[in-house]
């Protein structure tokens, strides 16, 4: 067994059921992913649309890509074809665009509201009464080849784990607040996407069912 698979099931046999990994194999080698793929590892996120085009067409078609970088409108039509679940959906025109661009792909593709809950400005997402707003406004409802799945969102980059916690539970208390709200009766809204490498076990703790975690089972980068 390689380093990546001992890592990946050490991963998943700490995970909760409910809870599933997202293999965050951006700037890694298909190599990387085929021996993760090889454990039974079938999420893989990516951040650049070039990128995780050109492995989707070289690996396994059974494999779901989830997108978890900043998305630009121009880029949405290369994988409206293929994309599983798109993390970091942060503005209404965004959303707007991903909808034209299945529409033409034959598709509806879930989406993630991004949610700023970190305090760092580098941080991309709606504020929460920025998505408050846009769900209240119904427009979304229009919008037939997209599917609002849950939301997503990044907590501080610190080493002050009260902050993370409270940040996660921020994001959590906000999910339930507009599944009450507006998805009561859609139970496709079901995803809480936080948590990487280093904090992760807290995320979970606070309810957390999409893990993404990257350089805990490939090392690190290689930009």
């Amino acid at each position: 067994m390689t380093p990546i698979q001992r890592q990946i099931k050490e991963i998943q046999a700490g995970l909760p059921a409910h809870v599933r990994l997202v293999a965050v194999s951006k700037f890694h080698p298909i190599e990387a992913l085929e021996e993760a793929y090889a454990t039974g590892q079938r999420i893989f996120g990516e951040s650049k649309v070039q990128e995780m085009t050109a492995k989707y067409e070289a690996l396994p078609k059974d494999i779901e890509w989830h997108f978890i970088g900043h998305l630009q409108t121009n880029k949405i039509k290369y994988m409206a074809p293929y994309v599983a679940l798109i993390h970091g959906v942060d503005s209404w025109k965004l959303l707007s665009e991903i909808n034209k661009q299945a529409h033409k792909a034959g598709r509806i593709i879930p989406c993630l509201l991004q949610i700023h809950i970190a305090q760092e400005e580098t941080k991309f997402g709606f504020s929460m009464d920025e998505c408050k707003q846009m769900l209240d406004e119904g427009l979304w409802k229009d919008l037939k080849n997209i599917q609002i799945a849950g939301v997503m969102g990044m907590a501080t980059n610190t080493d002050d784990l009260a902050t993370i916690q409270a940040e996660f539970k921020t994001l959590a208390s906000f999910f339930h607040e507009m599944k009450n709200r507006h998805f009561k009766d859609i139970p496709t809204f079901k995803e809480i996407s936080m948590g990487m490498s280093d904090d992760y076990p807290w995320a979970i703790q606070a309810g957390s069912t999409l893990v993404r975690i990257g350089s805990k089972i490939f090392g690190e980068r290689h930009y």
